[in-house]
This record gives C-alpha cells, structure tokens and sequence, in this order.
C-alpha cells in the first residue's frame, strides 16, 4: 500500500506513552547518547540499549533475534560506522559495506516485527560538492558527491531511500533525518582524527596548559561553518519522530553560520587562552560555505535552543572532566 502523500505532519502526538519501549541504536554515540539523555529527561522509562559486543548490527540473524524478542514500539537509528577523510580514503569497502548492512538489518527487522516508526539519522555529506547555499532537501543526488567521503554518503543515501521504499510499499512509518555539523559532550577529541571544533577545543587547551605563546590554525578562517549542538539535535529528533510523518528526509541544522576564524576566536576565549592565534595560508580553505537550508523543520515548529558560546562552554567543561582527567 503506497502512501498518500500530502500530509507530513502526524495527525496527533504519537509518543504520549512514555513507557513504550523505544530501540535506540548507537546508544554510547555522540548521538546516541545525547539521544538517551533527551528520551530520559522527558520520561520515558523503557529504553532498550545494546553496546556492540551484546548486539553486532550487521549480523542479520542477531538482529532479527534482538527485534522478535524485545519488539520495540519506536526505533532510532543513530549507529554508523564513522571516520574522517582518512579513514574513508583508507577503508571504503568498511563505510560503504558495514554501514548498508546495519541499515538493511534494522529496517528490515523493524518493519518485520511490527514497529510502529523508525527515525533514521543520516549526514549532511549525503549532498552534491557544489550543491545549492543553503542546501535544501531537494539537492539530495542532482551532483556529484566529494570524493573524500562519498562511500559513507552513498551508505547515507541509501539509507534514506531504503526508509522511503518501505513507506510507499508497505505504508510503513520510516522517516529520515540529516543533521549539519555537530558538537558536545561525548565528541570525538582524538588529536589526529577529530572534527574541526574538537579539534580547536583541544589545541587551545594544550597552548593554555603547556604556556604556549600562539596556536596556529590552518587556511585562512574565512570559510563559513554551520555547527549544532548534540542536545539540540536529540531534541530535534523527538520532535520528528513525535510530530512527523513524511516521505522526505528532513534537514536538522541551526540555520546560523560562523567563519573558522570566529569560531577559533570563540573557542579560544571559551578555553581561556592569553596568548597569539595564527594563520597558516598556505594551507587549504576547504569549501568556502556549507550551511543546511532549515526552514522545512522550522516550518513544523522547532527551533534550536542552544546557543553556540553556551554549547562550547558546556562542551569545554565536560572535556575537563572527561578527557583531561582520563589522560591524567
């Protein structure tokens, strides 16, 4: 049975039970975890969670398992494999394979074992290297990807379009999500592999502890940036899965852009750093300006909440207390 489509909102909140049992895939992830603690503070009581040793997503057999056994009401798919332009250059067999086969697995099993909706989380890399500022849904596969991580985007992409195959044949409510670039607590601050705002957050930390009298950046901080905090992205993602039912993937993004050099500024002053910030230019830009076109989620009513001074305050504090402590 194809969906009628036309009406993208839910007819009325579909999560008020707060003790449905919700499957939150990825649980110990930037995301996932964020997702948790969302979940929880507005009171559900019965989350199921399994770390990877306990349930191996891309065995389809333990997958199909885990579903017929616990048979959860609502499913958030928040595990990937992830890496940066390194990895995806070094493992594109790992991206593209291990991420299709989670993805195959979970929407399969849940569809099978009566699962009332499923949220999928996917990546603004899904998008064209030249696609349309700001990007919006529509851009989804009207170019070219970047090459450096096109093997997770393809796994992205056919993420969602698996989701959408299940809505239009079997009516089923699988909707996807695609958040921008995120920060917070439970990030990736790796001194070789992190994303750029960990990455800033770390150095500046590093000069402060070790008296250095300037931390130099790459590029020249003119590049526009789009971050969103963790928090707000979970919140988001109860709203989709309350609220929303529609055959398009949804872009989760705060709408507000930042030059690299801002944000260094910003993370520099958060951190706490006296000293010089530098710039090397004869090191790459990158893409001049990457923000997701938002106004589809803000139509159906939600906003950001977090502001990104606040988000990085709360970001350091917890960098204090859970990375510096660890490597003490």
């Amino acid at each position: 049975m194809a969906e009628t489509i036309g009406s993208e909102m839910a007819s009325d909140s579909s999560m008020s039970d707060k003790s449905a049992k919700i499957f939150v895939a990825g649980h110990r992830g930037l995301v996932g975890s964020a997702i948790v603690s969302k979940l929880q503070e507005l009171g559900f009581t019965n989350l199921v969670l399994r770390t990877h040793a306990e349930l191996d997503l891309t065995r389809q057999a333990d997958v199909e398992s885990f579903f017929a056994q616990e048979k959860p009401v609502y499913v958030i798919l928040a595990a990937a494999k992830v890496g940066g332009i390194h990895a995806n250059n070094t493992y594109p067999a790992d991206f593209i394979g291990v991420n299709l086969q989670i993805q195959t697995n979970v929407v399969h099993s849940a569809y099978e074992h009566g699962v009332k909706k499923l949220l999928f989380l996917g990546s603004s890399c899904i998008y064209p290297k030249f696609a349309p500022q700001p990007i919006p849904e529509s851009a989804l596969l009207t170019g070219s990807l970047e090459p450096t991580n096109e093997w997770y985007a393809i796994a992205k992409i056919a993420g969602i379009k698996t989701c959408q195959a299940y809505r239009i044949q079997h009516g089923w409510d699988a909707i996807s999500g695609m958040p921008t670039n995120l920060y917070g607590p439970n990030d990736n601050f790796h001194p070789e592999n992190s994303h750029v705002l960990p990455a800033l957050m770390r150095r500046f930390h590093e000069a402060k502890v070790n008296g250095a009298e300037e931390v130099v950046v790459w590029g020249t901080g003119s590049p526009l940036r789009e971050f969103l905090h963790v928090d707000d992205l979970a919140d988001a993602c109860v709203f989709l899965l309350d609220r929303y039912s529609g055959l398009e993937h949804v872009n989760i993004g705060s709408g507000q852009e930042v030059t690299i050099k801002e944000l260094a500024e910003l993370v520099k002053e958060v951190v706490g750093f006296q000293g010089k910030l530098g710039w090397d230019c004869t090191k790459p830009d990158g893409t001049p300006r990457k923000l997701m076109d938002n106004s589809k989620l803000a139509s159906l009513g939600w906003t950001p909440k977090v502001s990104l001074r606040d988000g990085l305050r709360q970001t350091y504090d917890w960098y204090l207390e859970n990375v510096c402590k660890t490597n003490k």
